[in-house]
Order: structure tokens, then C-alpha cells, then sequence
């Protein structure tokens, strides 16, 4: 099939444009989309609805064993599946049970085939999850987790449509809260952090200065713990009388730069930045890190940052997806729970 006939199949699913030609760009999933569409047609004719369209897309995107296609897509022509959640199910189904035959029966109860959420049903749901929070929601308002109320509804209609259970949220907020004051848009600031356990506190106390410690039984991580810990500053020599260091510190950090660090092999040892986002990234975090290397009496070989190869970086991903071994992944972060492992 031509490239521009694929591409207006893929628009006829309701694929954006943009998305349609990232798709055609990976031979093995368009090629899987186009046999799932034209089975599906076979069924519904050569107008295939949205919302089948979408759900078709994300069989061919998700599915590893192509041998199930047929039987899924059937399914879906047929509106036996029709929401995400039933199709998560039926993938999550035919890759625990590779055998063949497949349990029809089985297979239709555990994907919720036949199952029928009305719209009564889920405003029951959702009514009931906002009546158990109602007294946080109306002093949290807008702030309050609206994510846990979803969930509690869809964890009583298992096959409910999210969106549906979204928008119903949505609405039932409203009308117990009424519309957004400016209050509501104010960023909500984290908690901080409670203070260590007692069980800390007293390991703390046990370290002391010049690095002796009342109790030796106790591990490094365990002493560095403690609150009153603390480290010298770039420069100051480590047993400088009045500072706080354990036993055991310089020698760990020097057998781990010994071994890590190529000198027991008579290498070499680069010190590299991870800088994935250096527009954001301060000069201080870099001159502080190499002060410190250099306080431990190391001179690195060479300072290296990963920004320097991101250009090269971007070439080879180009150059995998041109050979068929990489492709532009469009799926949600929900959608791809479960399949990243495989």
C-alpha cells in the first residue's frame, strides 16, 4: 500500500496527521495497523469510527504476539471490546496465556465482555466516593487529590469508561464546591519532611568529633545518618581538629576511587557530568563536585559533560529508526504500564 493511502487510512482512525506519519515511519507497527484496520473493515465497512479507530491503534502499538491479532480485532469490530480498560485486560490476557486454544469463555469474562456501565451507575460511584471525603474536600477544595475519587469509582465499575468517570467527577466537584476562587489557583506548597526517627537522633549522638565513635558496632550508613554529621567544606584537610567525620570515610572513598576509578588497573578515571538539561543546570553544582574530587587528592584524567554527544546521540536514534530497530513511541504513560518489561 502506498505511503499516502496509509497515511489516510491511519487519518481515518483518528490519528492526528503528525502522529500518522510518525507511525508510517516504523515499517512493523504500520504494517500490523493496517492489517488490524483492513480486518476491521471487513465488519464495519470502510468508515471506521473514532473511538474503534483509537482502540485499534493501540492493539497494533501494544500487541507482542502477532498470532492474536485476528481474534482481538474481532472483538473490537464487533464493539465487544469498545473501552481501554477492556483492551488492557485482553493484552494482558492473551500474553499470560500464549497456549492455544484460547478459553473464549473465560477470556470474555475476565476482559468484562457483555459488561454494561451506565451512566447512572458511575454517578452512583462517584457520589459515594466524594460523600467519604466530603469533609477534606470542602476544606482542601481544588487542592484535594481528585485522582483518589476517581479511583475509588473505578475501583467499583472495573470496565467503566475513564473518561466518563473523569467528566463526572468533574461536574459533581463543581457542584459541591462551585467554580474556582483564587485561592484554588494558588500552588500548594509540599510539607515538609518530618525530622529523623528517634532511632536516628540517637545514632547521631553517637558520633563525635575527630572521628570516634561511641559505639563501632554501628555501620557507615548508619552514622551518616545523623543529624549532627557533617562533612568538611573543598579544601579543609579531613582530620582538621573540630570537624565531625567517621572512622572509616576517607578510607572507603579512597578504596572506591581506587577500584572504580581505573587505578587498580592502571587505567584511567574520566569525571563526567550527567547534564541532560544543562539550560538549567548552575556552575556552582559542577566547581563544587570538582573541588571535592580534588579534596579526596584525585585529578581526573579528563571532565567530560553528556551534553557534549547529544548531537551524536540524536544521529544514531535517527539512524536505528531508518533501519527498522527504533521507533517514536506515542503511547500515555498509563498505557504503558505493563509493556515496558516485556
Amino acid at each position: 500500500m502506498a505511503a499516502l493511502d496509509s497515511l489516510s487510512l491511519f487519518t481515518s482512525l483518528g490519528l492526528s496527521e503528525q502522529k500518522a506519519r510518525e507511525t508510517l515511519k516504523n515499517s512493523a507497527l504500520s504494517a500490523q495497523l493496517r492489517e488490524a484496520a483492513t480486518q476491521a473493515q471487513q465488519t464495519l465497512g470502510s468508515t471506521i469510527d473514532k473511538a474503534t479507530g483509537i482502540l485499534l491503534y493501540g492493539l497494533a502499538s501494544r500487541l507482542r504476539d502477532t498470532r492474536r491479532l485476528s481474534f482481538l480485532v474481532s472483538y473490537i469490530a464487533s464493539k465487544k471490546i469498545h473501552t481501554e480498560p477492556q483492551l488492557s485486560a485482553a493484552l494482558e490476557y492473551v500474553r499470560s496465556h500464549p497456549l492455544d486454544p484460547i478459553d473464549t469463555v473465560d477470556f470474555e469474562r475476565e476482559c468484562g465482555v457483555g459488561v454494561i456501565v451506565t451512566p447512572e451507575q458511575i454517578e452512583e460511584a462517584v457520589e459515594a466516593a466524594i460523600n467519604r471525603h466530603r469533609p477534606q474536600l470542602l476544606v482542601e477544595r481544588y487542592h484535594f487529590n481528585m485522582g483518589l475519587l476517581m479511583g475509588e469509582a473505578r475501583a467499583v465499575l472495573k470496565w467503566a469508561d475513564g473518561k466518563m468517570i473523569k467528566n463526572e467527577v468533574d461536574m459533581q466537584v463543581l457542584h459541591l464546591l462551585g467554580p474556582k476562587l483564587e485561592a484554588d489557583l494558588e500552588k500548594k506548597f509540599k510539607v515538609a519532611k518530618a525530622r529523623l526517627e528517634e532511632t536516628d537522633r540517637r545514632t547521631a549522638k553517637d558520633v563525635v568529633e575527630n572521628g570516634e565513635t561511641a559505639d563501632q558496632t554501628l555501620s557507615l550508613m548508619e552514622q551518616l545518618r545523623g543529624e549532627a554529621l557533617k562533612f568538611h567544606k573543598p579544601g579543609e584537610n579531613y582530620k582538621t581538629p573540630g570537624y565531625v567525620v567517621t572512622p572509616h570515610t576517607m578510607n572507603l572513598l579512597k578504596q572506591h576511587l581506587e577500584i572504580t576509578g581505573g587505578q587498580a588497573n592502571n587505567g584511567i578515571c574520566f569525571l563526567r557530568f550527567d547534564d541532560t538539561n544543562p539550560e538549567k543546570e548552575e556552575a556552582k553544582f559542577f566547581t563544587a563536585i570538582c573541588d571535592m574530587v580534588a579534596w579526596l587528592g584525585y585529578t581526573p584524567y579528563k571532565v567530560t559533560y553528556a551534553s557534549d554527544y547529544f548531537d551524536q546521540l540524536y544521529a544514531w536514534a535517527v539512524e536505528l529508526i531508518r533501519r527498522g530497530l527504533a521507533y517514536v513511541c506515542h503511547q500515555r504513560g498509563e498505557e504503558l504500564k505493563g509493556h515496558n518489561t516485556l
